[in-house]
């Protein structure tokens, strides 16, 4: 007989992992959807705020929630100045170049931070770490699952009504939608460049942050996240802001779903490829709108 209790615990877990999952790729999609750049090195921003929020509980006792607060400025002037210094000279070379100059900057966050902090997984134990809140007799979810979810979610909201509701926004997604226009209209292009690359590693190190206390951090810990990342911005189609949401929660599922029914759960990721697929096989306008540029 089916078990429809475990079914439904997969699923509502896996949209609470895919609250955070669904972060990461705001922030890559935004930067694509205001440059025009493909960026390898996103996840690595992730790690860099998992290390951020762990010196910061190590040291000071300072909670990862609440260490939001400092990983986030932190990862927007370490991408502005990024930015500023190394993407924005290659911002109209060919694409083969962009690439590799992000997965030069990739291999040297990794490295930088294996030299720093050594290759041993670097774990918190929260006092709150192994709390569950239950549900009925059959479902259960950890309180750090669910305050993930809701800090991530209030985090893209805000991001949300920065795009749509303010000035930055309007300038942001009028240099998305033509750069030409833009200028001619007095908006500072080469500004909101800098602006929106450091919004997208800032969304990658709250990310980091907010997973710390259930995934330990080390120097790969972002390699975890890029290929799905890029996975979900590409169902919700590049530069889509409400789509990358939206596709993080249903890959969070997938996987979620994948784990739980998959022989020995070890083959979840495979799932998300697959679903990958066959969303390209029959729905093949999501790719080539993800490829509008």
């Amino acid at each position: 007989m089916f078990d429809w209790v475990t079914l439904l615990q997969a699923i509502l877990g896996g949209a609470l992992n895919g609250g955070v999952l669904a972060l990461i790729a705001v922030g890559l999609t935004l930067v694509f959807g205001v440059m025009g750049i493909i960026n390898f090195a996103h996840c690595e921003f992730l790690m860099v705020g998992m290390y951020v929020s762990y010196w910061l509980f190590s040291l000071l006792g300072m909670d990862p929630y609440l260490s939001v607060i400092i990983s986030v400025p932190a990862l927007f002037v370490m991408g502005v100045i990024i930015q500023r210094f190394l993407i924005s000279p290659v911002l109209d070379a060919p694409v083969n170049i962009q690439v590799i100059l992000t997965i030069g900057i990739s291999l040297l966050l990794q490295n930088l931070a294996l030299f720093l902090f050594s290759a041993d997984p670097k774990t918190i134990n929260l006092s709150y770490s192994s709390k569950l809140l239950i549900v009925g007799d059959a479902l259960f979810f950890p309180w750090v699952r669910i305050y993930t979810f809701t800090a991530a979610l209030g985090l893209s909201i805000l991001l949300y009504f920065l795009l749509m509701k303010t000035h930055i926004g309007r300038t942001l997604r009028a240099a998305a939608e033509n750069r030409r226009a833009a200028l001619l209209m007095g908006i500072n292009v080469e500004r909101i460049f800098v602006l929106a690359f450091g919004i997208g590693m800032a969304c990658a190190g709250a990310a980091g942050s907010l997973i710390l206390p259930f995934y330990p951090a080390s120097p790969e810990a972002g390699m975890h996240f890029i290929m799905t990342a890029f996975v979900i911005v590409i169902l919700g189609t590049l530069g889509n802001f409400v789509g990358a949401f939206i596709a993080g929660i249903i890959i969070g599922v997938v996987q979620a779903v994948g784990a739980t029914y998959l022989p020995g759960g070890s083959m979840y990721e495979a799932v998300t490829f697959v679903v990958f697929v066959g969303f390209m096989i029959f729905r093949p306008e999501i790719g080539r709108a993800s490829c509008r540029e």
